[in-house]
């Protein structure tokens, strides 16, 4: 799985005119779901999601979590994080997985946080959205629970 982790004053995503998911102080996570993935991989994102210190404390140092400031999360599908533009100018979108796939591991990524006491809100799956946010820093992290960068 992959995500995309912008640290946030405020995120929603809007279908179709109208607001399906918001969040103020939080994150906003944008995942994609690979053909390979597994539960594993649903695991272990979640835990690196929820304990990532990516907020400040009063030294200004990155040492607080989303949990530490009782932020929300606002969790987004984007399978084109698995886009491939190595070659040519189109991107290829071979490793990213189909909805039978996707969409369990999605809904289980998001069930995981909000199990773990999280403020969880969505997008809607395979919809078009329009994504909002207000970055703040900016803080933007990547995340790949197949590879380390």
């Amino acid at each position: 799985m992959r995500a995309v982790v912008q640290r946030v004053n405020e995120a929603s995503v809007e279908v179709g005119g109208r607001i399906v998911g918001a969040i103020e102080r939080g994150l906003l996570v944008l995942v994609s779901v690979a053909q390979d993935d597994q539960e594993k991989d649903v695991a272990q994102l979640a835990e690196k999601v929820a304990g990532l210190r990516c907020f400040e404390d009063e030294d200004s140092k990155f040492n607080l979590s989303v949990r530490d400031v009782g932020g929300g999360i606002l969790v987004v599908s984007q399978f084109t994080l698995h886009g491939d533009c190595r070659k040519g100018r189109r991107p290829s979108f071979s490793q990213a997985a189909p909805p039978e796939i996707a969409v369990p591991l999605y809904e289980a990524f998001v069930a995981r946080l909000r199990q773990d006491g999280f403020m969880v809100a969505t997008g809607e799956f395979g919809a078009s959205m329009e994504v909002r946010l207000v970055n703040h820093g900016p803080v933007t992290l990547l995340i790949d629970t197949k590879k380390t960068f």
